[in-house]
Formats: C-alpha cells, structure tokens, sequence
C-alpha cells in the first residue's frame, strides 16, 4: 500500500516535466514540418512555435509549469553548447588570421559600446544596457551556415572571414558569460573583480585544455576496439556532463562547462564520429532549448516594446553591418570582401540566448529585454540571407558612389596590409619564454593546489603524512619545474642575440625570472606541508636533489610534452592539413569541393573535362583517401570521393559550382588548412627568363595561378606564356619546394 502510494506520488511529480517536453516536441515537430515547406530556417520555426504553445494563448494546448520549461531549457543549453564546442576546437582559434580576428573584436567593441549607450539612451537600468550590449555582439553561427548552404556562397573569399570571425565571437561569448556573472553577482563593475574573473577563466581554460588532450585522447585511443557506437555516445555525454559538473563547481556556468568538454573532445581522431553520434542529441535538445525559449516570451511584452524592438532590430543590422566592414577594412581587406563580411554578420543568434537567459535567471535584468532579444533575433534571421545575397551588389553601388580618392587609397592600403610582415628575432624568443612561464606556472599551480585539496587530507593521520604528500606532488611537478626554470628555448635564436651585446642583460633577466619562479613554486609547496624552518631545510635538498637529476628530468618532460602534441596532433595528421589562401590584391582565392559517385565527372580526365578553358580555373591539388595528388597533370581522372583543390576569382569559382551541380547536390566543403601553399616571387634568375609557364612548371612543380607585369595582372595564365625578367609570380605548390625555390633566390 506504501509503495504504491509513494508510485502515485512519483507519478504526480513526474507528470508535469514529461508531458510539457511532449507538447515542446510536438510543437518542434510541427515547426520542422511547415517551416522546412516555407524554406525557411528551422530555429525561426521553433521560436514561433513555442511563442504560439506558451500559456500566453487558450487557442492552443498550453504548458502546466512553466518551471519544468526553465529545466528542459537549461538542460538544452548543455547540449547545445557540447555540440557547438565539437565544431569549434581552441586549435581553429589559434589558426584564425589577423583579419577575423581584427574583424571580430571591431564589431563586438563597437556593438556592446553601442548597445550600452542605446539602453540608456531608452532610459534602461545600467544591468539591462550592459546585457543588452553583449547580447548584440555575437553573430549566429546556425543562422549563417545555414544561409551560406541555401545560398551556395561557401566557396566565395569572404566566407573564410566570417568563419574565422565565428571562432573569435564564440570564444569573446564564453568569457562574457564569465564577466557578465560576475557583474550580476557583485551587482556593480568592479575592475578588480573582473580582472579576477578574466584571469580565473584563463586558468581553468588553460588546465582543462591541457589535461583533457593529454588524458582523454588516450582513453580513446586505448579503448578504441572496444568502444562501439553506443559506448562512444555514452562515454561522450557522460564526459560532457563530468565537465559540466566541474565548471559549476569552481564557479563557472554549466554552458562553459560543456563547451570546453565539446573544443576538448574536438581535437581527438573520434571526433567527427562523435560530432555524427551526438547529431540527434543535437537536433533533439536544440529543439527544446528554442521552443523553451519561445515559450518564455510574453506578447503584452512585445506590444509595450514594439519601438524599442524596431530600434535594435535597426541597430543590429546597420551597426554589425558597419562596424565589421570597418573591422575588415582595417586588418586590410578589400572593399568588397569587407562589406560582404560585414553584412553577413548583421544579426544575433544562439549565444545572444544564453546571454539573456543569464540575465533572466540571476534575477538581475527586466522582464522585457530576453522576449525584445528574442524578437530582434527573429527578424534578422529573416533579413540575414537576403543581405548576404546583396551584399556584392551593394559593395559595388557602393564603390561607384565613394570619392575615387577613397576607393583608390583602400586599395593600395589593402595591398600594403597583405605584405609580409617580419618578426625580429628578440621578439620570438620573448614570446616563447613568455609562453613556457605562463603554461608552467599555470600547470604547477594546479597541481600543488589539488594536491593540497585531496592528497594531503588522504595522508594527514599518517606519522609521516605532509612528508609522503610534499615527496609524491614534488616528484609530479619536477619535469614541470625543470621546463619553467632551465628549459632552453629558441636556442638558434638565443644564440643570435647573445652575439649582440645590448641583449644580454635582457636575456640573461629572462633566465633569472625562471629560475627564481621555480624556486618559489618548491617553496610555496613546502611551505603548504610544514613549518618555515623545515621547509627552508627541505627546500635546499630539493634543490640539491634537483640538480642531480637534469638529464632524467629533461627525458620524463619530453616524453610528457611529446605524448600531448602527438595526442593534439593525432587528428590533424590523419587527413590533409589545408589553408584558406588568397590572391592578394587580386580576387583569386583556394576552395575546396568533392566530387560525389553519382557525378557524371567520375573517370573522366582533367583534359577531356577542360575546365580550365572554360572556366579559367586551376586544380591545385587532388586528394584521394589518404593519398594527395599535387599539381594534378591533365591526365588525372577524377575518381569517386575525391576532394578537389580549385584556384579562382569569386565569379569563376560561383561557375564551377553550378557546373558541379549540374552532375552533384553537395556543397563545397568547409576551408581549412593545406600543406599545398601559395608562395609569391619575382623571375630574377637565369634559368627561368624567357622560359615558358609549361618549363618553369617542369622544372619546379610549381604552378604559375597569376602575373603581375608593368602593372598589369594575369590570373591563371596560359602554359605557352613566356616569362620576362622582374615578372611576379604567384605559384601554388608543395610548402617545402616553394620555400627551397625562394631560398635559392
């Protein structure tokens, strides 16, 4: 009788949570259905739905509590991080160029001053102007893949940008949830504690990401004939929801949490098995974090602030446009890529969300702004494609009505940017010291703390329990502390300067900073275990002990350091490493297709398929499963599969991917990096003036894609062409020949 009481009253509880995820589905369902008839984007589609299915209307099944929404949203904003941290990995972002990068910052400095200033231009609370200037920065990654596939843009120049911008914003929105919870917390802007905040996240970002490459790839790797689909998805949600877990326990939001777990998780050989397993995880919870959202929007809210809505929506638009065409211009884009870049980043998406529920769930903004953020994301999904697809239109109304002055000093400043800028060699070898102190200070702080935390209450009732723990977290640390202190870096580098007197003094500062680091950090954790006195003792025959044992430390820190760049490493040299290059100044750029099994392209040879005459476009490379065909001869035959390397202009590259789909659906594959450069240089030597394109080819297996002669440019020229003295070449080829060929110039 007990236990069936105890079931109804399980049941009663359980009732609530499970029928409204049925009516989120339900709702999620139908949204898929009409909105993928419309061709319209799906998130648009789940929005409304779940605006429509709130409590708001009595002409449509409602939800019983809205509290259940608020957990079956939060639980969607982990898994959709997760999936957003599979796409993103802290590799991309340290690949991303100085122009996204320049990009990205202009646009969210400009958008957050901004927004700030319009929130209390509107007479909003300084928290409601603050999280709406953040809200306003971060573009949407879901609504601008999506766009670019429907457009079919993805294999245009200003496309690298903008992803490049993606990676930098979605980095910028995790530290702002960071910032902007400390500023909730404290209720005030504190210098000092967003300093704090700033350099707490760098730390555990830091540990996390170290420790997570150096452990779970190799947990995959050792596990990996066991491991089926099923053990893999439930080993990565589980992982997922280990770092949620961790992140809110040290302060952090849950969202972080699995973010970083998704970047890690990013950078091992499973990682796109696991980017496919999760998908209908994705998809799922995606669905229910967006009808979620909907749901929590109040239409009297909306009628109240229709202006205020109008506003934003105006502001977004016009100001993301504008100042990330800005940002583009000033790291040295042409005009037109910068306003096709700026103009694809005009609206605010899934970050935008997260950003304003943090505020609505620490109670610390009004209820109007997350359904006006809601609505002003609605309508620039709506806008987002239809500016994209104009963009180039615009760009070039837009040149034909600024001052020639203007287009014509643009230009030559784009030119002038893309030059090749030299870094002095004090520099490299001051960035690289720099980098060993942080990451080992950071990595022997870690590791003391914890072991501080838990292995000296495990050994604190022993008799010899703080001597055991000193002796077991000093042994850890001691190849870490050897790096910190005595590691040499850049030693060609360092010998160079050495030579010049004026660095020695400078140099010779670096190395007692190391030092004097390592000996704190011994100190600090005797410290931690006993008295001054005995610590002072142990201290020096730490350091005795220390330099007994260089070689020995040296060989454990290399074989720890080599185990973490091969586990980093792993799946960047299981398929071929590709750049996104460009022809600076010209339009000419690399993107990348795949040619399906259904393609009518399949078996024929690049000479019978001439898309070189009549398209104007190069084939750099070929890839074939694990095998790379460089500079492709015109009697490679395309085969199944294969990924296709092509070299053109914006409007040859738009050409090629209609001729493609005449024989194929897919869409041109996402750039990266390759180890096929384009390297630039001037026709100086003897044995290649007067000599044809078809010869210089022969001889270097480089492939001429451009000239510049007396001014005048030829891309992609003809293999017959003979080449003259003080000719530029742009030559695409293999990265070690290319430089070989440069250095024997």
């Amino acid at each position: 009788m007990i236990a069936l009481s105890a079931a109804a009253e399980s049941t009663h509880h359980l009732q609530p949570l499970i029928s409204d995820l049925g009516l989120i589905l339900m709702t999620a369902g139908i949204a898929v259905l009409i909105f993928k008839k419309m061709k319209q984007p799906l998130v648009l589609g789940y929005l409304i739905a779940g605006f429509l299915a709130g409590n708001h209307f009595d002409f449509f099944p409602s939800i019983t509590d809205m509290k259940s929404v608020e957990v079956w949203a939060e639980i969607g904003v982990i898994f959709l991080l997760f999936s957003l941290g599979l796409e993103f990995s802290f590799k991309k972002l340290m690949k991303v160029g100085g122009t996204s990068s320049v990009t990205a910052i202009t646009q969210i400095l400009f958008m957050t001053v901004i927004g700030y200033a319009v929130g209390q231009w509107m007479g909003w609370g300084k928290m409601d102007s603050i999280f709406l200037g953040a809200t306003l920065s971060i573009s949407s990654t879901t609504i601008i893949i999506r766009a670019f596939d429907e457009l079919g843009v993805k294999g245009k120049k200003f496309v690298g940008i903008v992803f490049g911008a993606l990676i930098v914003e979605d980095i910028v929105a995790i530290l702002m949830l960071v910032l902007l919870s400390t500023i909730a917390v404290s209720d005030q802007v504190s210098g000092t504690e967003l300093l704090q905040s700033v350099l707490k996240l760098i730390f555990f970002l830091i540990i996390w990401f170290l420790g997570g490459i150096f452990i779970i790839p190799t947990i995959f790797k050792k596990a990996k004939h066991l491991l089926t689909d099923e053990m893999l998805l439930i080993i990565s949600l589980a992982l997922c929801l280990m770092m949620v877990i961790f992140a809110a326990n040290v302060g952090f939001s849950p969202a972080l949490g699995a973010f970083i777990m998704g970047s890690i998780i990013a950078e091992t050989t499973m990682a796109e098995k696991i980017e496919h397993l999760i998908q209908p995880v994705k998809d799922f919870f995606g669905a229910v974090f967006f009808v979620s959202v909907g749901m929590l929007i109040n239409p009297v809210t909306l009628v109240n602030y229709a202006l205020p809505v109008a506003i934003i929506t105006l502001l977004t638009i016009f100001g993301k446009a504008f100042s990330s065409s800005i940002g583009a211009l000033i790291s040295g884009q042409p005009l037109k890529q910068s306003v096709q870049t700026g103009m694809s980043l005009a609206q605010i998406g899934e970050f935008s969300f997260i950003i304003a529920t943090l505020g609505m769930t620490l109670k610390v903004t009004s209820d109007f702004l997350y359904p006006i953020i809601v609505a002003v994301s609605a309508i620039t999904t709506f806008t987002t494609p239809f500016l994209i697809k104009y963009s180039e239109r615009f760009a070039f109304f837009l040149e034909s009505k600024m001052p020639k002055r203007w287009v014509k000093n643009i230009n030559r400043y784009s030119v002038n940017a893309q030059a090749i800028k030299s870094v002095s060699t004090w520099q490299i070898v001051l960035r690289s010291s720099i980098t060993q102190i942080i990451l080992h200070t950071i990595i022997i702080t870690a590791i003391i703390l914890l072991s501080s935390k838990f292995v000296a209450p495990l050994v604190a009732d022993t008799r010899f329990g703080n001597t055991l723990a000193a002796l077991l977290t000093l042994v850890v640390i001691a190849p870490f502390l050897w790096a910190l202190s005595l590691r040499r870096v850049k030693v060609e580098e360092v010998e160079i300067l050495w030579e010049e007197r004026k660095y020695r003094g400078a140099l010779l500062m670096l190395i007692l900073i190391r030092m004097s680091l390592g000996l704190f950090f011994v100190g600090f954790l005797l410290n931690i275990f006993f008295s001054p006195l005995v610590a002072f003792v142990a201290l020096i025959i730490a350091i005795g002990a220390y330099q007994i044992f260089p070689k020995k430390l040296n060989e454990q820190y290399h074989k720890i350091e080599n185990h973490f760049l091969k586990n980093l490493n792993d799946r960047e040299n299981k398929k071929i490493d590709r750049r996104y290059a460009n022809l600076m100044p010209w339009d000419g750029h690399m993107s990348f297709f795949e040619i399906k099994k259904e393609s009518n392209l399949v078996g024929q040879t690049l000479q019978e398929l001439r898309i070189r005459e009549q398209l104007g476009i190069n084939i750099a490379y070929i890839k074939r499963g694990e095998v790379t065909i460089p500079i492709p001869t015109k009697t490679e035959r395309l085969f199944p599969g294969d990924e296709i390397c092509v070299i053109g202009t914006d409007a040859q590259i738009t050409e090629f991917t209609k001729f493609l789909t005449q024989n194929e659906t897919e869409s041109p594959v996402k750039v990266e990096e390759t180890d096929i450069v384009l390297r630039q240089m001037e026709v100086s030597q003897d044995e290649f003036i007067q000599k044809s394109i078809g010869q210089f080819r022969a001889k270097t297996d480089g492939m001429v894609v451009g000239i510049e002669r007396n001014g005048n440019r030829i891309l992609n020229p003809e293999s017959s062409l003979i080449l003259e003295k003080n000719d530029i070449l742009w030559v695409v080829g293999d990265k070690k020949r290319m430089n070989a060929l440069l250095a024997v110039k």
